[in-house]
């Protein structure tokens, strides 16, 4: 079992940039893919970027490619993503999630076996 609590989401002006941690608890962290999704007012959860178990390959989100990173250390069974150059249009909860042996592009929305409680990002115009 995998239990995720994000941390590091709060109020930056456009233009900005936060860190999110999530940090996992369990032993077996390495043995899954991780991912940042996000889900804003009236829009419908989406996938902002993952990770696969080694680390080795990434995907990211086209509105997203070029100013967010995500990065992990199964030493300390912790997922960061880094946001660069935020915009208004990036406010919502975002969540951590992990997924049981899988690669970075085959995690989805619905494919996660484990869900964080979400962090919320709000930047203002």
């Amino acid at each position: 079992q995998v239990q995720l609590v994000e941390s590091g989401g709060g109020l930056v002006q456009a233009g900005g940039s936060l860190r999110l941690s999530c940090a996992a608890s369990g032993r077996t962290f390495s043995r899954y893919a991780m991912g940042w999704f996000r889900q804003a007012p009236g829009k419908e959860r989406e996938s902002v970027a993952t990770i696969g178990v080694s680390g080795g390959s990434t995907y990211y989100a086209d509105s997203v490619k070029g100013r967010f990173t995500i990065s992990r250390d199964n030493a300390k069974n912790t997922v960061d993503l880094q946001m660069n150059s935020l915009q208004p249009e990036d406010t919502a909860v975002y969540y951590c999630a992990a997924k049981r042996w899988a690669t970075a592009q085959a995690m989805g929305v619905k494919s996660p076996d484990y869900w964080g409680q979400g962090t919320q990002v709000i930047v203002s115009s």
